[in-house]
């Protein structure tokens, strides 16, 4: 086997560990409800499919490397790879987080649903939601969105040069507040609307104290909070997948 080979062959897999890397944790990608098998052939597909875009930009960085220098390469792009699958995850991290907060305040905390993205179980109405904009991400063919920041990303990180702690870490901070602010403002009516309700009912209850106002009331408190879900459904999931495509075409 020659060198050039060689050198082919190693570039392809720095490759697969940026883009392994990546689809490790990033959205959708990762879900739990894949099989590794198919996760691993998918990360391998990619990485040979864009082998011949990458390659002239590896593969004169490696030529004539040590087999240190090397594996500090290997262990460089794998973590730059798992950034930016965090960095995406983060997204569906704070959604996450923000529709549990919504399901408490609207009573249905204590009816687990089938897990989606994750191995844990969530709430119904959180499952639903989390389900909506995972296959939103497929629908509006995102997924290829993620591919071409893959590439784009070897401009801005090139191959062994490390992801730099400082500014990754910034990058991260920022974005999990970007993150939480867009799954605040999707889950500020459902909250809204509970401490509205629940004020009211807490108010209804203290006057006639002889009546059980709160359990009277949660079967409508309920009931509200679906239909505000029914007719708020579009602008909430157009909202996150807005706000998760500026970050993948950024």
């Amino acid at each position: 086997m020659n060198q050039v080979t060689t050198d082919a062959l190693l570039g392809v897999f720095l490759i697969f560990c940026r883009v392994g890397g990546c689809m490790l944790i990033a959205p959708a990608l990762s879900s739990s409800r894949i099989p590794p098998q198919i996760r691993l052939f998918l990360a391998l597909t990619v990485s040979l499919s864009l082998a011949p875009i990458l390659l002239d930009k590896i593969g004169t960085g490696i030529a004539g490397r040590l087999p240190t220098e090397i594996l500090t390469w290997i262990i460089s792009e794998t973590l730059v790879g798992l950034l930016i699958g965090l960095l995406g995850r983060v997204y569906f991290f704070a959604l996450q987080t923000m529709l549990s907060a919504v399901s408490m305040a609207l009573s249905y905390g204590g009816m687990p649903g089938t897990p989606m993205d994750d191995a844990e179980p969530l709430p119904a109405v959180s499952s639903l939601i989390m389900m909506v904009a995972t296959a939103a991400i497929f629908l509006s063919d995102l997924h290829w969105e993620l591919i071409k920041g893959l590439i784009g990303s070897y401009s801005r990180m090139p191959a062994g040069q490390g992801i730099g702690l400082e500014t990754s870490l910034a990058e991260l901070v920022d974005q999990v507040g970007a993150a939480f602010i867009v799954a605040l403002r999707i889950s500020s009516p459902f909250l809204l609307y509970s401490v509205i309700v629940n004020l009211v009912a807490g108010l209804a209850n203290k006057l006639t104290p002889q009546i059980p106002v709160f359990f009277i009331a949660t079967p409508f408190i309920m009931l509200g909070g679906l239909f505000i879900m029914y007719f708020a459904a579009q602008d909430y999931v157009l909202l996150f997948m807005e706000a998760f495509a500026t970050w993948l075409k950024g």
